[in-house]
């Protein structure tokens, strides 16, 4: 009988671990995986029944006598995996792999698709796998959405005695985790689209800076980077990993890069662009996780492939994270231009206390609240700056109607004030103002409305970094959407 069992963080926050003991003691030692991202069937086995993998979820320690002993009787049973509503909906691109392979295994790896696209890489001249990263329409999954293989191009005509290759995987906004799911799944796409990068621009190093509060993604991308760097299979480029403190704000490339080189995290001025000027003063590529491990499937398929799925100038898919009060949570990997009303009350199946959405968070704790009137915005960079709002890291949260959403702007606020590392005034200082405006907002006080859409207009055009230059998208459009909230009140005690 062969068994694959999730090892993913979420699964084993849910108890995968003691079924998998469980499954040991039986006498059946399962494959460990990443998880499919349904998390609400956490911990989830697949079973293969007839050369299909079947799921079973969510499991028990309990549960497994019975499983194995009769799984297709079991009352867990879900049916053949990839036929599940979750599953069939999706465009799996850069998560193919992830749920379905062990991430350690090179040879499960190459099995399913893996190599393909560095081979075809390390076979074709630099600028062109640069310029075939640029027509595949890919941008940056980390939030700012610029296109990745322009990057590539500056760094690939920058003359330099050496250049580097550098991960952000300093996933701190609530809500998301598609990077933690590809890291602790699908490790070796990450190194392969990496490895990729450093032959399209000359990079001879990499690091994969990873937030602390990630251990077992920690884990997995140093053993991963380990066995890759023994298989010699990227020579001339290898790959370290290095672990955050925890900061933020070091999720902006900057702070980031500053972090690496020992020093204070906070966020540099630009130009120099880190392109030009990056990790030691050195030409560095800087990516986000989804977007370095989307290039190895636009190598190994094509541009035009990858460019076909989407719209507008939001080309490929993105990794839809679906949190909050919903029914169905999780990673869901779609073509953009779906309607948000179809991923939240379609995918996600609507709120799990029954009760209206009322809003929605897309893009972190910076991002905008969406009201239900919004729902017929197409999923796409463009189409929600023009609302203004931000897709981010394309994390979403849902809220029913008991949501507070003063009490929401206050969050996205105060949260700035804390997180800022203090640079510049509008984020240092404008932050603070802000959480005492709201207050007064809060206590009746009419004359500091305005004040509020006047400071994050001077937040958003004066700030250096991404968190007091995002204030606006949550807080201006919970005070334009949802007014309401904003009626006078007595102060908190």
């Amino acid at each position: 009988m062969k068994v694959w069992l999730s090892q993913d963080a979420a699964a084993r926050a849910l108890g995968a671990d003691a079924v998998a003991r469980a499954m040991e003691a039986a006498g059946v030692v399962p494959v460990r995986t990443g998880s499919r991202g349904m998390i609400w069937l956490e911990p989830m086995a697949e079973i293969e029944i007839d050369g299909v993998r079947h799921a079973f979820g969510p499991l028990g320690a309990a549960d497994v006598p019975a499983l194995l002993a009769d799984p297709a009787g079991h009352p867990r049973a879900l049916g053949p995996t990839d036929d599940l509503p979750w599953m069939k909906g999706q465009t799996r691109l850069t998560f193919a792999r992830v749920g379905v392979i062990d991430p350690l295994s090179l040879d499960d790896y190459r099995a399913h698709g893996g190599l393909a696209g560095l081979a075809r890489a390390q076979a074709t001249a630099p600028g062109d796998v640069v310029e075939e990263v640029v027509q595949s329409g890919l941008r940056g999954r980390g939030g700012a959405g610029f296109p990745t293989g322009v990057k590539w191009r500056t760094v690939a005509g920058a003359e330099a005695a050496r250049k580097y290759i550098v991960c952000n995987a300093d996933e701190g906004d609530s809500g998301t985790f598609a990077d933690r799911m590809l890291m602790e799944g699908d490790p070796f796409c990450l190194i392969e689209g990496m490895a990729i990068a450093a032959h399209a621009v000359g990079a001879d190093k990499g690091y994969v800076y990873i937030r602390s509060e990630y251990p077992d993604a920690i884990a997995i991308m140093r053993e991963a980077a380990r066995l890759w760097s023994a298989a010699a299979l990227s020579p001339g480029f290898d790959v370290e990993i290095r672990v955050g403190a925890g900061a933020y704000v070091c999720g902006e490339e900057t702070a980031l890069l500053n972090s690496l080189e020992g020093r204070r995290g906070i966020v540099r001025a630009k130009p120099p662009l880190p392109a030009l000027q990056g990790l030691f003063g050195r030409p560095t590529v800087v990516n986000n996780v989804i977007s370095l491990a989307s290039v190895p499937v636009i190598l190994a398929r094509g541009a035009a492939h990858y460019r076909d799925f989407g719209l507008g100038r939001s080309r490929g898919t993105i990794p839809l994270q679906i949190a909050g009060n919903v029914r169905f949570g999780g990673l869901y990997e779609v073509a953009f231009g779906l309607t948000l009303d179809q991923i939240v009350n379609g995918i996600a199946g609507g709120t799990r206390s029954g009760r209206p959405v009322r809003a929605v968070q897309v893009g972190g704790p910076l991002g905008a609240y969406l009201p239900v009137a919004q729902f017929d915005t197409p999923f796409g960079y463009e189409e929600y700056d023009a609302k203004g709002a931000l897709i981010g890291h394309a994390g979403i949260v849902v809220f029913d109607d008991t949501v507070d959403m003063l009490e929401q702007a206050r969050f996205a606020m105060e949260f700035c004030a804390i997180e800022s590392c203090g640079k510049c005034t509008p984020c240092r200082v404008g932050a603070v103002r802000g959480v005492e405006t709201i207050d007064r907002i809060r206590q009746g006080d009419a004359a500091a409305r305005p004040l509020v859409t006047d400071l994050a207009a001077v937040m958003r055009d004066g700030s250096l970094c991404a968190l007091g230059g995002f204030t606006p998208y949550p807080v201006v459009s919970a005070m334009t959407h949802f007014p309401e909230d904003f009626a006078p009140r007595e102060a908190a005690q």
